[in-house]
């Protein structure tokens, strides 16, 4: 019986983050500076980011629904999972951190915001920079 092609890509993906990270993959602040570092010299060119997921502040409107209007009034002032992210820096974790902390710029308004990458995606499936920042996300939450 072939195994099966989920089991194949996350084979792909692990063998992909060993390649950047060696041996030692657990999720570290050292391995996130190693993975910020190897991602700096990859992801060339803008990019276009959208989020994974809610983002923790989301959480709370989901049983109140996306029109609340409590909800649009935050999301003029915060980041959200559905908004639409130029890349403009990938920045180093914070000091308690093991995230790598990604600098954008919301599409539409321009505001600028801090979001940990792990939370985010690009949103061109065909765009190189796509696999890197999932095999990212990947390593971030399953390491």
């Amino acid at each position: 019986m072939p195994p099966l092609k989920g089991k194949i890509d996350m084979d792909m993906q692990t063998e992909r983050i060993k390649g950047i990270l060696g041996n030692d993959c657990k999720r570290s602040k050292r391995n996130a500076m190693r993975y910020l570092t190897y991602l700096k010299k990859q992801i060339k060119g803008p990019i276009t980011l959208t989020g994974i997921e809610e983002f923790e502040w989301e959480v709370s409107y989901i049983s109140w629904g996306w029109d609340d209007p409590a909800y649009l009034e935050m999301k003029e002032l915060k980041p959200s999972f559905l908004d639409h992210f130029e890349l403009i820096e990938l920045c180093e974790p914070d000091s308690d951190g093991d995230d790598i902390v990604a600098f954008v710029e919301r599409m539409g308004d321009g505001k600028r915001f801090h979001i940990s990458l792990s939370k985010l995606e690009c949103l061109e499936f065909k765009n190189e920079c796509y696999q890197l920042v999932d095999d990212y996300a990947v390593w971030h939450r399953y390491f």
